[in-house]
This record gives C-alpha cells, structure tokens and sequence, in this order.
C-alpha cells in the first residue's frame, strides 16, 4: 500500500507539472515534440542564419509577434500577401527583413514535417530566438497556435502609436488583458530596434505646436545630439535607435535611459514621467531589495501573457502550406 501511495504521489507531480506547462487557450510547451521534434531547432537555426547576414532582423523579428497578437491574436495574419492585408498597413511596414525568415523556416519545417507547424508559431518562437541572439535570457514558449483566416489593414487601429498618452497606452494593454507592467515591460522591448525620424521631429522641433520649442522632459545635455540624429530638415526616414548607446544589445540601457531624460519616442518617455508607469522602470533598474524586478526574467513572462492573445488551436484556423497565403 505504501508503494503504491508513492505511485500515486509521484503520478500527481507528473500530471501537475504537465498541467503547468499548459496555457488557458490551449498551448502547451512542447505541443509539437511528438509531431515535429526539431520543430524549435529548425526554426533557431533559421533565424541564427538570418541574424548573422543582417542583424536588424531581430528587433523586426520581436515586435512583428506583438503587432500579429495585436490584431486578431497571435494567428500569423500579419504575414499574409495582399493589397489590404494587415501587412500594408503603415505600422508594418517596416517589419520587411523580418518576413523572409518567417518564410524561410516555414519552407524547412514543410520538408521536415509537412503540414504540421504553424506560421503564429513560427513568429513566436522566433521572437524568443531573437531576444536571446541580442542577449537577452530565453524563455519556453508555449505553441499550438492554428493560424488565421483574415488579415486586415484596417484592424491595425488599435496598434499602439508612437504619439499614444501613458492613459491611451494602458486601455490598450487592458483590452488584451495585459496590466500596467506588462505594458512597461513589452514596451521595454525597445531596447532593441531603431524608428524613423519622421516619429520624433514634433518632439525635437515643435512640440505639442508652441512655435518651435522642443519637449521639455528630454535632457538638455541630451537634446543637441537628438538634434544631430534628426535634423530638422534631414530625411524623415532616417532610423536611429530607440536605446541610444545600446540599441544592438537587450538590455535595461533602454530604461536608464528614460530615467535620464533620454527616451526617444514621446509614448516611451512618458513611461517615467507618468508616476503610475515610473514605478515599474524603476523596479527594474533596481538592483536589490524586495522591490526590485528582474527585467529578463519578467520580459519572458509578459511575451507569453501576449502570445496567448487570441489564439486559435483545435478545430479553429488553420495550417498554412505558405506563411504569406491562406490555404
């Protein structure tokens, strides 16, 4: 009877730790270790080589997963061809580099497995491989997304805008069920990429139109090199990093430095200058005490609150053949 009460214990453990691993929506981590067992692996190595020809896909890569969770959930609409689908609207845009490698670990894992992989799955796990190729900490992402039926420009309204208040940015997060933190920290995702300057010149040259006065919660020290990143008559479509200084690595230089008056966007800015935002920033640069957050660790907890958004799994969606076409 003993034996059989540790059978019994041992068996609830088991059961408990797989109940864990499993999301609200239907994911799980590892869903596909019996149907495609290099599933991970193949799509790793894609972006790995990918990454080693042109880094800049990795920032592409992190927030092509946020803005396809944005819209109609995590279901891989962003990356379908067509002359409104979501992928022409203004805020995709730039995510171009980033779609070749979703297409390019979709053609791998078709040989591998075919028909077996989804395309939201493919975005989400390549999001976490890009985290960690910048440095950042890993993360297990949870998949069995079927991908979606529809892509719409017009859905991407509700995309978070570079002009967004902090009170705007929060009933976005809210909508999706993403608290005051996870806003923070996703946001903070910003430590690498780069904007164009045509999102920051009102800041530089004319904020909130009073006749060419600059934002005044941007450091002085700070303000003639943001100048000289942006001129007032320079191109519009110049990038420049959303982390000055840091802008390859994955790392809190992004929140020190808007607590230094150093944020590029306005929306970003504003998550110090807001109190009820500044409180996370702060957590984060802390370095101890029972305050302090760990902004790797709590990155990853966020991305999968946001890659649970609107799933589809079971009977719902689809498999694609191609990422860029319904089937």
């Amino acid at each position: 009877m003993a034996g059989m009460g540790l059978v019994l214990t041992m068996l609830v453990a088991v059961l408990s730790a797989v109940a864990a691993k499993k999301h609200p929506g239907g994911l799980s981590v590892g869903f596909y270790s019996r149907t495609c067992p290099r599933a991970e692996a193949i799509v790793t190595s894609t972006v790995k080589s990918h990454f080693r020809t042109n880094p800049v896909v990795a920032p592409k890569l992190l927030r092509m997963h946020f803005h396809d969770c944005f819209v109609s959930g995590c279901d891989g609409s962003v990356l379908i061809n067509g002359k409104n689908a979501e992928k022409t609207a203004v805020p995709n845009q730039s995510l171009g580099p980033a779609f070749p490698v979703i297409d390019d670990a979709k053609r791998r894992l078709e040989k591998a497995c075919p028909g077996v992989v989804s395309c939201a799955d493919i975005v989400a796990l390549a999001a976490r491989d890009s985290v960690v190729l910048t440095g950042g900490v890993s993360w297990q992402v949870q998949t069995g997304r079927r991908d979606g039926r529809v892509s719409s420009a017009s859905d991407t309204s509700n995309l978070p805008s570079p002009f967004d208040s902090i009170d705007v940015q929060k009933q976005k997060f809210s909508a999706f069920g993403l608290s005051p933190q996870d806003l923070v920290t996703l946001v903070g995702g910003h430590t690498i990429g780069t904007v164009a300057c045509q999102f920051v010149t009102n800041r530089l040259y004319d904020f909130n139109n009073t006749n060419g006065m600059s934002d005044p919660t941007i450091n002085p020290s700070f303000l003639s090199k943001f100048k000289a990143l942006c001129p007032q008559n320079g191109d519009g479509n110049k990038r420049i990093f959303l982390d000055t200084g840091s802008g390859n690595s994955f790392d809190t230089s992004y929140l020190s430095n808007l607590r230094n008056g150093r944020g590029i966007l306005d929306s970003d800015q504003a998550l110090w200058t807001d109190p009820s935002t500044r409180t996370f920033v702060q957590r984060f640069l802390a370095t101890r005490g029972p305050s302090a957050l760990n902004f790797g660790a709590e990155f990853g907890k966020s991305v999968v609150k946001l890659g649970g958004i609107g799933v589809k799994t079971g009977v719902n969606g689809e498999i694609r053949k191609v990422c860029t076409a319904f089937n």
